[in-house]
């Protein structure tokens, strides 16, 4: 009847007509349960009871007492004696089911251990499993042969396990388990695919968190799978019939490391399947506890009625005999006592009746949505908590909570009050209760229970198609109304995020205010404390690319990430708990990220000897070997403090106290009003993705993004090298000091320095991973878009039917992998990306990149700081840096606070206080992608420290690993230099300040310069021969593969950068060609030479240009100028120095190229310089002079060889017998010592540069020795 529906929030509907004056003897024709009001209006006990207890009219005669504890023990041990004796007897036949005893309980369904194959563990009772070997299988103790069963499988990992249900014939082996044999049948959501000796494709991927219900139909001799309640289809029919004794087991197949939770029955379904029984029959006191809990909703709804403002009620409340409130408690205490009795006779049936009826009644006591009934469920609470038999029945109430917010899932249709909310907002309530706190305090699954209440399950691509049915980006052909619809969706979704982000940091506050009850007495935040810190125990290896078993779900990180953040960004809300915001002089609203003036930090944290700590890589290496090799002294004792803002340049300087503020704290109100009324249109063009508004944080810190485009990406990350310790000794930090802890806070105290820590650490290990996906789908859109854009444009064209077929076949294909990635796109934007969470990363920003500067000072604490300091904050930087839409402006994107990572990078990428190269690594390609763009490029032109010390760093960087990134920021830094410019303008990335400076330091140190040109020589003509090498073996099969393709294009390219590199550096330092020995002169010469032969003697012209040309290329990366330019540059470059060197001894550039091989070859190879089509690629007619310039200078070297060759056929030339066996053109004018082999001293120093063996007998050179030096 509906009368016995629970109801949320008020009465239940039959209640409400029956209070409000309806016809008595008209309603007690239709219903047994009859108004408790008659004709006159009057209310009495008696009939209020009935309606209570669900009881017919006039069953309960007139009272002559009061209602107590016994007159409602009376009723319900008259009434409901037959109810319950009827429950009991539920349990009767269950006809086709066969269970095997296990030893526990009767009837009760497990493992049955003796199929186990493999290791499978029990993690936490009853049937959390996890594969502990390769391959695990196992059946259950149950086998069915008729009927139609279910059970349900609760996913805490998302790899491969394969479900379903075998015989007893099924053989589980190492490597095959259920679905690999007859008459066994598995699903496989990691893989998609169904199981029956072979695999098909069925069903959808899962996610961890899925429900998954494994059903089977004997009657029909069919097997499905459903995935949170629906149906993935028809998996198996026709399968074979059994009998008893001989039926199929419910069984399961993990590998390593996977985990679920087997349910047979022994909790009520997440999502039971009408038709289909458990396995495992439910409780018999399970309807008795139903029907108790409903008698105690009605009791509820009566007081609700009570306290309601309407007026016909507030008529019956002048006339009753005794209004609800008299008769509430002592029918309340009687149903408690009555339900804990019965559980606590039968304890194997409260945690059904917890996970069951009372979640239910629970829940729709409080209320799904706001605003929640606090009154009514504080009213339940107070009845319970008196019964200290209630405790074990809060604990499954706990445990059923965390899971529900496990395996939640957010439904459009719900939102904002979706997901794991309503069992979020439940369990906030429920644990402001002290002793309901200390009782889950106590537990010993309180860390396994909060790390599920911080769970989310994330959605997977058919969750994201329910989520956002309707999906637009700009440009896209779709309806118009698709923009509206999504805008309103992604909103929607938005705001169901941040109520669950707001729950959970309600939790976390509750678990820091918890103070337990121990002795010695703790402080506010030691619990929470205990938690982050087996937390990061637990999850110690999470970053490897192969996690270790038995680590935290990503939600959880990403979860307890963000309630932290908030915390720090935005303030705890909670008061002076802990004494945190007493130094705030602005007020307990700015959160400690925002606060400026003085900072601190317990630099203990790095020195300590913490389980949670030390396996994390240090700076200097691993913690093990700096207690070694650098102990620490009494540095434990200190903080370190220092002023906001003391490592900036005074002209840069912006900090929270400036008047100029940070980004995070500056307002652009005006563009954040256009941007919020319109995100999709202002969103950034390189993405074209969609953007939804997000939450915005409170008016005293706010900012704005602008419309821009920053979707560029990282290349391939090399190496730094490696510096002398001499390089990296430094001054004291100003403004900063060594002072006690203890004047600051006693070290029992949760700081939020701590909290920042660990801040960084899960976003290392939780957030990295996160944005790194997000940035292949937003690459994977743009791909997806330009292809779909390429095939509408092929179609319009007009082609043949057949290719028309095709055509939109890949229309389709295209058309389907953008909806896909801007819907995960627009996800990632959704729970990643909110406006106040990229503010608060870029506080995070500019609080750690300070603090690295300061501790940088100090040699010792610097190689102590953990790995992943410097990780989070390139990684967070360059986030912040391609967000989309952008957080700021790029102009003032680095200019308003973040200046101090300038400063950083330029300082730290070679310093060897870095032990690991990777890192090195990161802040080297850091400087490569900033270079790129103009106003980042203005940022570094005005910081001190770029200036100052990058132009060197970038010379000795340039090594066997680093090379790419270096070669990269100097051709960036000195485009515009050479010849050859583009055609449509010079690069906004060229530098004048930094061609100046770097052109200083060449001259300045001549080993830093000569080791870098041999390094440089060395590595393009390294380049040139991969390049010709990979051309040669595709024109000998005579086939362009992709992989080949883009490997001669990014040689190629790599080649024409190598080569502008070396046209600067005869630019700007000529005497290093001209002057003293000719050996770098003519290395130079003979790599020109050797790239004009590769370059010019191709034999299929037309296949060396595809061997360059990808997709999507501009017409500059695939021809051949790119780097025939630079050598024309670099000629012209060494004359016009020779001419101006006239009145000084110099090296001769003409007779030094005329002394390079054939004549004939020689001539034909600058032929092909002059005829080059240069008018294709150069810009106006600038150009025709140099080329005049060039052939002027081909024509002194045809005249010198011509001369040459005159004086060789006239004899004029004796041959001599001390002529070099190297070169043959030099006298053997120097030795090597100790061996004593004689060579010119030209080609004895130019193999010295890579080797110091002779090379005639590979003797260590102690020496060499000019012998006509020695002569005279």
């Amino acid at each position: 009847m509906a009368e016995d529906s629970l109801r949320l929030g008020g009465p239940s509907s039959g209640l409400f007509l029956i209070l409000n004056g309806e016809d008595s003897k008209e309603n007690s024709s239709k219903s047994h349960r009859v108004s408790s009001c008659d004709e006159l209006g009057y209310q009495s006990v008696e009939r209020t009871l009935e309606y209570v207890f669900g009881l017919p009219n006039r069953s309960i005669g007139s009272l002559s007492g009061p209602v107590d504890g016994n007159l409602v023990h009376g009723i319900l041990k008259n009434e409901f004696l037959k109810l319950h004796a009827n429950s009991s007897a539920l349990d009767g036949d269950r006809d086709g089911i066969s269970i095997s005893g296990n030893g526990c309980r009767p009837y009760t369904i497990g493992l049955d251990e003796i199929s186990i194959r493999g290791d499978i563990g029990i993690v936490k009772p009853p049937l959390l499993v996890e594969s502990l070997a390769m391959f695990s299988s196992a059946r259950a103790n149950a086998s069915v042969w008729k009927g139609k069963w279910m059970y349900e499988v609760i996913l805490e990992t998302a790899g491969i396990q394969q479900l379903g249900w075998a015989t007893v014939s099924c053989p589980f082996t190492d490597h095959k388990g259920v679905g690999d044999a007859d008459d066994s049948y598995a699903f496989d959501g990691r893989r998609v695919r169904k199981w029956n000796k072979d695999a098909e494709s069925y069903g959808q991927s899962w996610v961890v968190g899925d429900a998954i219900g494994c059903c089977i139909d004997l009657d029909c001799n069919e097997i499905s799978f459903y995935r949170n309640g629906v149906s993935l289809g028809l998996a198996f029919h026709g399968i074979r019939k059994m009998g008893p004794g001989c039926g199929y087991y419910p069984a399961v197949s993990l590998s390593q490391g996977e985990r679920c939770e087997l349910n047979f029955g022994s909790r009520p379904f997440k999502f039971p399947i009408e038709g289909y029984q458990p396995l495992q029959a439910p409780p018999p006191l399970n309807l008795f506890a139903t029907q108790l809990l409903q008698c105690l909703s009605r009791l509820l709804g009566l007081h609700s009625v009570e306290q309601a403002k309407h007026s016909s009620v507030e008529k019956l409340r002048l006339k009753r005999f005794v209004s609800p409130d008299e008769i509430f408690y002592p029918v309340s205490q009687g149903i408690c006592e009555e339900l804990l009795s019965v559980l606590g006779a039968d304890v194997w049936s409260i945690e059904y009746v917890a996970w069951g009826p009372f979640l239910s009644f629970m829940v729709e006591v409080f209320g799904l949505q706001a605003p929640h009934d606090y009154s009514g469920l504080d009213r339940v609470l107070d009845v319970f908590l008196e019964f200290n038999r209630s405790h074990l029945l809060f604990e499954h109430i706990i445990n059923a909570l965390a899971c529900g917010c496990r395996t939640a899932t957010l439904v459009l249709k719900e939102c904002p009050w979706s997901g794991s909310y309503p069992y979020l907002a439940l369990a906030c309530h429920i644990l402001r209760r002290q002793e309901l706190m200390v009782l889950w305090w106590k537990s010993p699954d309180f860390e396994y229970h909060f790390e599920r209440f911080l769970s989310r399950k994330d959605p997977n691509k058919n969750d994201l198609e329910s989520m956002m049915p309707s999906v637009w980006w700009p440009g896209s052909c779709e309806d118009v109304s698709y923009e509206s619809s999504m805008l309103l969706t992604t909103t929607a979704l938005s705001e169901a995020v941040s109520k669950i982000e707001e729950k959970h940091r309600d939790l976390c506050r509750l678990v820091i205010q918890f103070i337990p009850p121990v002795t010695p007495p703790q402080l506010p935040g030691s619990v929470f404390r205990t938690f982050l810190q087996n937390l990061l125990l637990k999850n110690r290896g999470a970053d490897r690319n192969l996690p270790p078993p038995g680590v935290s779900s990503n939600s959880v990180l990403v979860s307890l990430y963000t309630v932290i953040l908030h915390f720090l960004s935005e303030g705890f809300g909670m008061g002076e708990i802990c004494g945190w915001l007493k130094h705030s002089e602005k007020g307990r609203d700015v959160g400690f990220l925002h606060r400026g003036g003085h900072r601190s930090f317990p630099v203990g944290l790095f020195l300590r000897n913490d389980p949670h700590r030390n396996d994390n890589t240090r700076l200097g290496g691993s913690f093990s070997h700096l207690s070694k090799s650098h102990p620490v002294d009494d540095q434990e004792a200190e903080d370190i403090r220092w002023e906001e803002g003391c490592m900036d340049d005074e002209e840069t300087r912006v900090t929270h106290l400036s008047t100029r503020k940070p980004c995070c704290c500056s307002s652009y109100d005006e563009d954040f009003t256009r941007i919020s009324k319109n995100p999709i249109r202002y969103t950034a063009k390189g993405s074209r993705a969609h953007c939804s508004p997000m939450p915005e944080r409170s008016s005293h810190v706010t900012t704005e993004c602008s419309a821009g485009s920053l979707s560029d990406d990282m290349a391939d990350k090399p190496s730094s090298s490696y510096q002398s310790e001499s390089d990296f000794t430094y001054c004291p930090v100003q403004h900063s000091s060594f002072v006690p802890r203890e004047g600051i806070m006693s070290s029992a105290t949760l700081r939020e320095e701590e909290l920042l820590d660990v801040l960084l650490l899960l976003y290392h290990i939780g957030l990295a991973p996160n944005f790194k996906q997000a940035s292949y789908y937003m690459n994977h859109q743009l791909q997806s878009i330009a292809n779909l854009e390429e095939t509408d444009k092929k179609i319009r064209e007009g082609p043949c039917f057949e290719q028309l077929k095709h055509l939109k076949e890949a229309r389709n294909v295209h058309r389907e992998e953008v909806i896909d990635s801007v819907r995960q796109c627009a996800w990632y934007r959704i729970s990643l990306s909110s406006r106040w969470k990229q503010r608060g990363m870029y506080a995070t920003c500019m609080w750690t990149v300070q603090l690295l500067l300061v501790l940088s000072k100090v040699d010792l604490l610097f190689t102590y700081v953990p790995e992943y300091y410097l990780e989070a904050l390139v990684d967070c930087f360059h986030v912040l840096r391609k967000c989309d839409p952008p957080f700021v402006p790029s102009s003032i994107f680095i200019k308003q606070g973040l200046a101090s990572f300038i400063t950083f990078v330029v300082t730290h990428f070679n310093d060897p206080r870095i032990s690991s190269a990777d890192l090195r690594d990161l802040l080297l390609q850091s400087i490569s992608v900033l270079v790129q763009y103009k106003e980042y490029l203005a940022a570094f032109e005005s910081n001190e420290a770029a200036k100052r010390r990058m132009p060197k760093a970038l010379l000795s960087a340039f090594d066997n690993r680093s090379w790419i990134p270096v070669t990269n920021i100097l051709l960036r830094l000195c485009k515009g230099s050479g010849f050859g410019s583009s055609k449509h303008g010079e690069s906004s990335s060229s530098s004048i300040i930094f061609q100046r400076l770097l052109g200083q330091a060449c001259i300045s140190d001549e080993g830093l310069f000569s080791a870098f040109l041999n390094r440089l020589f060395n590595t393009l003509s390294w380049t040139m021969t991969e390049f010709s090498v990979s051309v040669r073996e595709m024109q000998e099969k005579y086939q362009v593969l992709e992989f080949q393709q883009k490997k001669c294009s990014v040689i190629y390219d790599l080649s024409c950068n190598l080569a502008r590199v070396l046209e600067f550096c005869t630019h700007e330092i000529p005497q290093a060609f001209l002057s003293g020995a000719d050996t770098n002169l003519r290395r130079l010469t003979e790599l020109i030479v050797f790239i004009l032969n590769h370059i010019t003697s191709a034999e299929d012209s037309e296949f060396f240009d595809l061997s360059l040309r990808r997709h999507g290329q501009s017409l500059e990366k695939v021809n051949r100028g790119m780097v025939l330019a630079p050598l024309v540059g670099i000629i012209l470059n060494l004359t016009n120095a020779s001419e101006q060197m006239e009145c000084r001894e110099h090296n001769d550039v003409v007779s030094i190229f005329a002394s390079m091989g054939c004549l004939d070859s020689f001539n034909c190879r600058f032929q092909y310089l002059l005829d080059y089509n240069w008018a294709g690629i150069l810009r106006g007619d600038a150009y025709l002079g140099k080329i005049a310039e060039l052939e002027n200078f081909l024509n002194l070297i045809l005249l010198h060889s011509q001369s040459q060759e005159n004086k060789i056929s006239g004899g004029e030339t004796d041959v001599n017998d001390n002529m070099c066996c190297i070169c043959y053109a030099c006298e053997a004018d120097a030795r090597f010592a100790p061996c004593s082999h004689r060579s010119c001293y030209g080609c004895i120093t130019r193999h010295l540069l890579n080797c110091h063996r002779c090379f005639f007998c590979n003797a260590t050179v102690l020496d060499v020795v000019r012998i006509s030096e020695k002569a005279d």
